[in-house]
């Protein structure tokens, strides 16, 4: 099965829980909102909606990431020791946080995704391999998106070792490369940030030519499930645009009714 959502909510809350099949919510990784907007958001969703939770910032980032910024609350202590997906007391806390809201949201999927400055080594992947090992998963299913070196060819067989040892899902923009080879139990989680250079490219608009090219892909993964979230400028129309070509590819219930 193909599931279509956005990174966030660019519709309201109503057509897009009328619209698509899943949301990945995007405060939590600035910000962790109050559970009380979990809980709303819940009792306004329809049966079966899936949401997925963005894991926060000070867990997968350093403290010196320019997108610190937008957070209002002051972390305890010293701020080097929080991020980067490790082990330390402070992360823990911080994940429980996350755990906390997305536990409310009754979320399927909390996503780690780290910044290009944490790239690969020996080092990281031990205290990585030690974070997964550590925290609770509680019923979630984790996904990590890395970018920068992990994603070179000489990491990829550490890299998916690791993330197959934990049962973590190698999310990645499948229509730039290629996810790990993984259980066909494991959800296809792809997060599509737009073509062109760099790591993203949020002011990119899929041609229809994309778009095939994009179920393809998923179709091939032989996955029991794939999800395909779209991350850009014109990701309502994008993704609205593939739930009608699934509907005419597969015939499957989508949801979805009329036209692009």
């Amino acid at each position: 099965m193909i599931l279509v959502g956005t990174c966030g909510f660019p519709r309201s809350r109503r057509e897009v829980f009328r619209t698509l099949d899943i949301v990945e919510i995007q405060e939590t990784f600035y910000d962790p909102p109050p559970v009380e907007k979990a809980r709303i958001l819940r009792r306004e969703a329809p049966e079966g909606f899936i949401f997925s939770v963005k894991a926060w910032q000070v867990v997968t980032h350093s403290s010196k990431s320019p997108t610190m910024k937008r957070m209002k609350r002051k972390l305890e202590g010293d701020p080097s020791e929080y991020g980067l997906l490790r082990p330390t007391e402070r992360n823990l806390k911080a994940w429980e946080i996350v755990e906390e809201y997305a536990r409310e949201l009754r979320a399927r999927f909390i996503v780690f995704q780290t910044p290009p400055s944490l790239g690969y080594s020996d080092q990281a992947l031990r205290w990585i391999d030690d974070f997964f090992s550590t925290i609770t998963k509680k019923g979630f299913e984790l996904g990590w998106e890395p970018r920068g070196s992990w994603n070179d060819e000489e990491n990829r067989e550490k890299l998916c070792s690791l993330l197959n040892k934990h049962r973590i899902i190698h999310i990645v923009d499948i229509l730039r490369r290629d996810p790990c080879t993984q259980d066909s139990e494991i959800p296809l989680y792809t997060r599509l940030h737009g073509l062109g250079g760099g790591e993203v490219n949020y002011r990119y608009k899929y041609t229809d030519k994309d778009l095939e090219e994009l179920y393809n892909r998923l179709v091939s993964s032989n996955r029991r499930e794939a999800l395909a979230l779209f991350n850009n400028i014109y990701m309502w129309d994008d993704a609205k645009r593939f739930k009608y070509l699934l509907h005419q590819k597969l015939g499957q219930s989508t949801g979805f009714s009329g036209s692009p």
